[in-house]
């Protein structure tokens, strides 16, 4: 019987047979942890009596969820990092570096890895063909002391995608469509595997925007084998020599089969408080908007700010609406200056924020107001997320966010392009 790319990858790993539902022990390419996690990760690794990391160049710890620090405490756990980081030999991803995942994306994942980060959306570099998934600050503290880790192969979904993506519609619209398919508890410690003929030309962007948001249906882990489109990614990235082809077997064995055509997908949006709450973004539209966020991990990525910048370009966002823009990485926003999308957005009344994750997770950088309304492109809806208790977070694509930052409401992006 063939495998799936998940116990392809893990049997590589574990030097075995890994069978869906069979526990392996896998040796681990890559640990890491940002600066809410890492604290205690750091604290749970020195508790446990551990002195060295098992490979520190490949052990990193990334200062992104609340970069620039917005008060002493989380200063505090920032100094706590670096000084682990300079007595370990850890890297360190300072202040203005980026997001863990999109870091991980540009510089440090390759088809075949076993990634384990200290948060759940570590998945995001399924994208590449690794194994990638969030576990608990424990879990991780034992990886970077060890090296390995134990996993249960998880069972595989085969998520099969014909057709191609119409005007207006990307990859946050197919991901948030399949999430209101299945629900957010529809694919719980399974790996989602995404092929057929409508992977063929999908960019890595959109790639990474759906590998990033499969644990919002309960995943384990997303996707993705490695193809012309992975290779020519690493290579844009000075990584030629770190492609690899990996795929799952033709006779692999799936729990089951979804398929999608693309054609007829819509824009969708996720309506307040849960991700899988979703609709077609005409059920919503004219639902005033009181901030439009563009950004964080799951759309910050150069495509998506490209996207912002074509239909905003020569406008202004709406009077009563603020317009924050959260690059992903530095390497992001230098290609965005370069190419002239930063301009466009600011002379839109954009807000630029350092790269990092911005106000996803109500830290600092845009928290919501009581009875607020957001419009964002991030991966997460949830009850008091970005601030308030009381506020209320729509999700959708950067070019719905853009269209809807115009307009005041929100409002479907075909109306606009």
């Amino acid at each position: 019987m063939g495998k799936t790319l998940a116990e392809k990858i893990l049997s590589q790993k574990s030097q075995s047979e890994a069978k869906s539902g069979s526990i392996v022990i896998a040796r681990v390419d890559l640990a890491f942890v940002q600066d809410t996690t890492g604290p205690l990760t750091v604290k749970q690794f020195q508790n446990s009596g551990f002195e060295r990391l098992a490979n520190p160049t490949r052990s990193v710890l990334f200062m992104d969820h609340a970069a620039p620090s917005p008060n002493y405490g989380l200063s505090n756990d920032h100094k706590l990092l670096r000084d682990f980081g300079r007595q370990s030999g850890a890297t360190v991803s300072e202040v203005g570096g980026g997001v863990c995942h999109q870091i991980v994306a540009e510089s440090l994942a390759k088809p075949g890895d076993v990634i384990i980060g200290a948060d759940s959306h570590t998945v995001t570099a399924g994208a590449l063909s690794a194994f990638a998934t969030g576990m608990g600050s424990t879990d991780v503290a034992i990886a970077l002391a060890l090296g390995e880790t134990w996993l249960r192969v998880p069972e595989s979904i085969k998520i099969v995608l014909s057709g191609n993506f119409p005007d207006g519609v990307y990859g946050k619209d197919l991901i948030l469509y399949l999430i209101g398919q299945i629900g957010a508890d529809g694919a719980t410690y399974k790996a989602l595997e995404f092929g057929g003929s409508g992977v063929d030309n999908m960019s890595m962007s959109a790639r990474l925007t759906i590998a990033n948001m499969v644990v919002e249906a309960g995943a384990k882990a997303g996707l993705f084998a490695s193809d012309k489109i992975t290779r020519e990614y690493l290579a844009s990235q000075g990584r030629s020599n770190e492609y690899q082809p990996i795929s799952s077997d033709d006779d692999a064995s799936y729990e089951k089969t979804i398929n999608i055509d693309m054609a007829k997908l819509e824009p969708m949006v996720a309506k307040p408080h849960t991700v899988d709450n979703t609709a077609p973004v005409t059920e919503v539209r004219g639902t005033k908007i009181n901030q439009v966020v563009i950004g964080t991990c799951t759309n910050g990525r150069l495509d998506d700010l490209a996207i912002a910048a074509n239909i905003l370009r020569g406008k202004k966002r709406h009077p009563q609406t603020r317009l924050i823009i959260a690059p992903a990485s530095r390497q992001v926003i230098l290609e965005s200056i370069q190419a002239g999308y930063i301009q466009t957005l600011i002379e839109a009344e954009a807000v630029i924020l350092p790269p990092g994750c911005g106000p996803c997770l109500g830290l600092h950088q845009g928290v919501l107001g009581s009875g607020e309304v957001c419009l964002s492109t991030s991966n997460r809806n949830f009850r008091g997320r970005m601030g308030s208790p009381k506020a209320f977070i729509y999700l959708a694509s950067p070019a719905t966010a853009a269209a809807s930052a115009l307009t005041g409401e929100i409002t479907d992006p075909r109306e606009v392009i």
